[in-house]
């Protein structure tokens, strides 16, 4: 079986959504200039690279971080691919992607995962591909409970509510900034472990694709 890194490398110069925060990291000892260890800092937002959203993101009375099942962020996913040539996630998009019946975990590549193939970052794409409020419904109608997505955003620029709201609200975890270039759709076990982060909104994680 092989393993899959689909978790973005972070730092300084990835992207992030406009108004968050830039990455900072940085050593603050080091071995060369006398210390007995080297000593890094990191700062950034916790919507940075690879993460989980929170009910809390965009629900004032929603559930944190460090409270997500982790029955959710670990199990069987589907990956679908969709073409480049599709702007928005539409549910018709999803109804042709053949996800199997029961699926409850699903991650969607799109045109966006070219942005990580070569491992060089480039700013802020505002014209990504998003999902569609109205994809976002069906997904919920099909029970599914984690959306994973291979951009910073599930939902399209500028229109951050709606999507969010719906699979939130719905208790569907959600997963940005994947990098599912090397994937081809199919069948994986799924591994995504965000950081306990007390009462935040969201949290960077380390996910991984195991070929089943």
């Amino acid at each position: 079986m092989r393993t899959y890194d689909i978790t973005l490398t972070i730092n300084p110069s990835m992207p992030v959504w406009p108004g968050d925060p830039g990455v900072t990291l940085e050593r603050v000892q080091k071995i060369e200039d006398g210390s007995v260890a080297n000593v890094s800092r990191i700062e950034m937002g916790v919507h940075t690279g690879t993460h989980v959203d929170a009910p809390y993101h965009f629900i004032k009375d929603g559930s944190t971080v460090e409270r997500l099942s982790l029955k959710t962020l670990i199990g069987r996913a589907y990956v679908i691919h969709l073409d480049d040539d599709v702007d928005r996630v539409l549910p018709g998009h999803l109804e042709a992607a053949g996800i199997p019946p029961r699926t409850q975990r699903v991650l969607i590549r799109t045109r966006n995962s070219k942005h990580w193939a070569k491992g060089e970052y480039k700013p802020f794409d505002e014209d990504y591909v998003g999902v569609d409020v109205s994809a976002a419904q069906y997904l919920v109608k099909r029970g599914v409970k984690l959306v994973g997505v291979d951009y910073l955003s599930v939902a399209p620029f500028p229109e951050p509510q709606p999507t969010h709201v719906t699979l939130l609200k719905a208790g569907v975890v959600i997963v940005e900034g994947l990098n599912l270039s090397q994937i081809a759709q199919g069948r994986y076990n799924f591994w995504c472990l965000p950081l306990k982060l007390d009462k935040s909104d969201g949290a960077p994680a380390r996910a991984v694709l195991v070929g089943v």
